[in-house]
Order: structure tokens, then C-alpha cells, then sequence
């Protein structure tokens, strides 16, 4: 069965991995806290992205950039006065929305209206007289501009000069170190900078549970090469992202590349490709890939005064590189492992099962520590656990009968149950049942944690 959002967003409240933001509160409109289960599988995500394409990867190195840049940061790329969306409320039921998104959603994605001008799409949703989602009714005020970004104050005072930017996207506070990771780190062009941050952007319409929200995870990378070779890069990174994507266990079907044409690309690419997902509301956008040219770093050269260029030792030419950008968000690809993983399993008996077949390299927990029976098994149970927890992320789980822990287990995609029983308290050893086949095995204690890591290793 295919989860719908809301069927998804019980599921992950009820067993630990998204919160409603500030619940107790009554809630903050599309602010969501990830739980024990949610902040295990976000960090593996991320671990798993920075290992392949940054600790793994010869060609790239990380980097932290700060949250809050200097302002003039966002004049030199154009944030300040072009990232924008157009603005519409309904005179009726005061909803508002994105003009764009009215026109292509009232026309089921068959009016694309990306790259329209505001007075255009104004007069498309009059004269074809589109109705407001929520009420019904098509009195719209006219379109308006409404900046993406959040402002907020540096210092003690509001004033205008101390207004700065929470930042919408990592990418900048790469460029911005790019002299510096070059000096620091030797690396010769080509060469990558990647970095996991939270960005911020002041959504008109966020939704679809945390598919959209205004704070928000990306894993960014900037690969610089040499100009005339970005086309080259640019394939090999779209062909790395669909074998990431497949090692995190996204089904084939679910995924397809789109390719922006020429006249839809944006002023400062020469080629970009949107990774699309089959959510619930059909294919949208999980993964960017762009190629850059050198927009960015000519920009803060030409803002900041400072020479960006890079000499080739190969060549003893200066140039600025050109940059290919691969950005994924950690939401969408949380979601969308969810989705693609979760699943409704008849059993032989007739019973059902919840199973989230999620890969071992992501499961929140690896391993659960289950006593048969607590009055019996318990402290053999904690020596076992202790001894796992060191080398594993292991659960402790004694509440319930032997059968319903199992389902839990299943349901939050744990790999391995170990079980403690009578017969652990006379020979040592203790039962290992697999997720997917719930297979069974005795295993002697001592040779535990050599067994459990063989499996891991065999499949990572």
C-alpha cells in the first residue's frame, strides 16, 4: 500500500519520529520536532550522504559556514532583490497563496507558469477564473511581491543597518571560504566543498507534512572545475545522486530525472535537472542539480573586491571556476525513505504486520534487547544490553508480550531482536531474529557481537 501524508504523518507520531512543533502550546503553523526515532534517522541520513560524498570521496572536503552572513552576501547573488514569489490572498477567506502554484494546480500541472511575469499570470487566474483551494470563491487581490528571506536585528537596536538574514541556502558560505578552503586544504581543481546545514526561508505556502516548512536541513555540495568541463561533471554527478539515492533504498519507478529546458534554465545555469519522487500528490522535486558557471564567485569578487580566481598549477592560468551543485534536502529524502520503506505485510497465519523494510545503514535503532519474561530474564537481559550498546545502537524494550515488542520492532525498522530466555540462563546463549524473514538463530553471548557486526558489514 502507498501511505498517504496523513496515514505517514500518524504513523510517525505515534512511534517517535516527527512531533507537532510547540504541541503543548497548541502548535506553530508547519514547525515540526523530530522525536527519538526521527532525530536517529535524520542522523543517519546525513552520516551516510557525508560519507559518500565527502569522507569516502577523493575529489571533496567539508566545510561549517555560519548561519548569519554578512549582508551584502545576499545583495552580491540577488536574494535581496530577486528571490521573491508572487503573492495573492483571497479577499474572501484571507488564504494566500503563490500565483504560479494557483495556475498550475487549478490546471492539474498542465500550465506551467514559472517565468510568467506577475500581470500575466494575474490576468490567466481572471480570465480563467480560478478558484480559491480553500473557499471556493475567485476574488483575489492582485499579485504582489513577498521576499523569501528572514530579516532579523545583529546587536542591541532594530535599526536598519544592524538587519541581517537568517540564510536561505548553505551554498554561499562555501563561496564565501572558497580562497580559504583552497589554501588550507591544497585541493586542486576539480575539486568539491560540501556542507549539511539548516537554511531558513519565509514559505508563502509550505505544507505536505515536512516536504515544505520554512526551517529546513540541506546537504549541499559545490564542485569546482575547470571551464568547458562542466557538462562532463555535470553527468557524473546526476549519476551519482541516482546510485545514492538507490543505496538508500528508493525504488527505480518512483524516481525520475527532469531536465529543464533551455529557455526554463535560470539566468546564471547552463544545465539543471530536477530529481523528481512520486509522493503522495504526485512526482515533485527531492533533488537539484545545477551547473552554476561561475555566476557565484563573479559576483562576490566583483561585491567584496576580492580576487576569487584560481591558479592552475598545472597551466599557470588564473580563472574563476565554473560549479556544479548537487543539493538534496534532509526532509524530502527523510520522507521520502519513508514512504518508499514503509509497508502494510500479510503473514502466513493471516495476521499483518507493519514493516518498515527500511536499509540497516539508516535503521534508527540496529539492534532491540527483548527479556522473554521480565521476572525471569531481566538481569541476564541488561548485562546483554550493556554489553551491545557499546558497539551498537541498541533498545532496551521489556514492556508488553514477546509478540507485540517484535511488531514494534518491525514497525521502526529495527534489523535484529535479541531475545533472553530460559534457555540463555542455562547454555548462554540467545536468539537473534531477523526483520524482513523473522528467521531465528541461538547464538552463544560470546560470539554476539561478532556475529551482529558481520551482518551489518555485509550489508553496508
Amino acid at each position: 500500500m502507498k501511505y498517504t501524508i496523513e496515514q505517514l504523518n500518524a504513523y510517525t507520531k505515534r512511534y517517535g519520529f516527527v512531533y507537532q512543533g510547540s504541541e503543548i502550546y497548541g502548535g506553530l503553523a508547519n514547525t515540526w520536532d523530530y522525536g527519538p526515532l526521527g532525530v536517529s534517522l535524520k542522523n543517519n541520513i546525513k552520516q551516510l550522504w557525508w560519507k559518500r560524498f565527502v569522507s569516502q570521496n577523493k575529489y571533496n572536503v567539508g566545510i561549517d559556514s555560519s548561519i548569519l552572513l554578512n549582508p551584502k552576501t545576499w545583495e552580491a547573488t540577488g536574494h535581496v532583490s530577486g528571490f521573491k514569489d508572487p503573492l495573492m490572498d483571497c479577499k474572501i477567506c484571507k488564504s494566500r497563496y503563490r500565483a504560479d502554484n494557483l495556475i498550475s494546480q487549478s490546471t492539474k500541472n498542465e500550465v506551467d507558469a514559472d517565468g510568467w511575469d506577475y500581470q500575466k499570470m494575474y490576468d490567466y487566474i481572471i480570465e480563467h477564473k480560478i478558484k480559491c483551494p480553500n473557499c471556493g470563491s475567485h476574488d483575489f487581490t492582485e499579485i504582489r511581491e513577498f521576499n523569501l528571506m528572514f530579516k532579523t536585528s545583529q546587536g542591541v537596536t532594530s535599526e536598519n543597518n544592524n538587519e541581517i538574514y537568517l540564510r536561505p541556502e548553505t551554498a554561499q558560505g562555501i563561496f564565501l571560504n572558497f580562497k580559504n578552503v583552497v589554501r588550507t586544504s591544497r585541493k586542486k581543481v576539480p575539486f568539491g566543498i560540501g556542507q549539511i546545514g539548516k537554511s531558513f526561508r519565509n514559505e508563502i505556502t509550505p505544507g505536505n507534512f515536512v516536504f515544505r516548512t520554512r526551517e529546513f536541513e540541506q546537504m549541499e555540495l559545490e564542485f569546482f572545475c575547470v571551464p568547458g568541463t562542466e557538462i562532463e561533471w555535470f553527468e557524473y554527478w546526476k549519476n551519482f545522486a541516482k546510485e545514492f539515492l538507490e543505496e538508500v533504498g528508493l525504488k527505480t519507478e518512483n524516481i525520475k530525472f527532469y531536465n529543464h529546458p533551455k529557455e526554463k534554465l535560470s539566468f546564471y545555469s547552463n544545465a539543471t535537472t530536477d530529481v523528481l519522487y512520486n509522493f503522495p500528490w504526485g512526482f515533485d522535486e527531492l533533488w537539484g542539480i545545477a551547473s552554476r558557471t561561475d555566476y557565484d564567485l563573479r559576483r562576490h569578487q566583483e561585491y567584496s573586491g576580492e580576487n576569487l580566481e584560481y591558479l592552475d598549477p598545472n597551466t599557470n592560468e588564473s580563472y574563476l571556476p565554473y560549479v556544479i551543485e548537487p543539493s538534496l534536502g534532509v526532509e524530502r529524502l527523510f520522507l521520502a525513505i519513508l514512504l518508499d520503506n514503509l509497508e502494510e505485510e500479510e503473514l502466513a497465519d493471516g495476521e499483518t504486520r507493519t514493516l518498515l523494510k527500511i536499509s540497516k545503514d539508516l535503521a534508527p535503532y540496529q539492534v532491540n534487547v527483548l527479556p522473554l519474561l521480565k521476572k525471569y530474564h531481566t538481569e541476564k537481559s541488561e548485562e546483554v544490553y550493556e554489553i551491545l550498546m557499546k558497539d551498537f545502537v541498541a533498545f532496551y524494550d521489556d514492556a508488553g508480550n514477546i509478540g507485540r515488542r517484535y511488531r514494534r520492532a518491525d514497525a521502526i525498522g529495527t534489523p535484529y531482536c535479541v531475545t533472553i530466555d530460559n534457555q540463555t540462563l542455562e547454555d548462554h546463549t540467545v536468539t537473534i531474529r531477523e526483520r524482513d524473514s523473522m528467521e531465528q538463530i541461538r547464538v552463544k553471548i560470546q560470539d554476539l557481537k561478532a556475529h551482529l557486526q558481520k551482518e551489518f558489514d555485509t550489508n553496508s
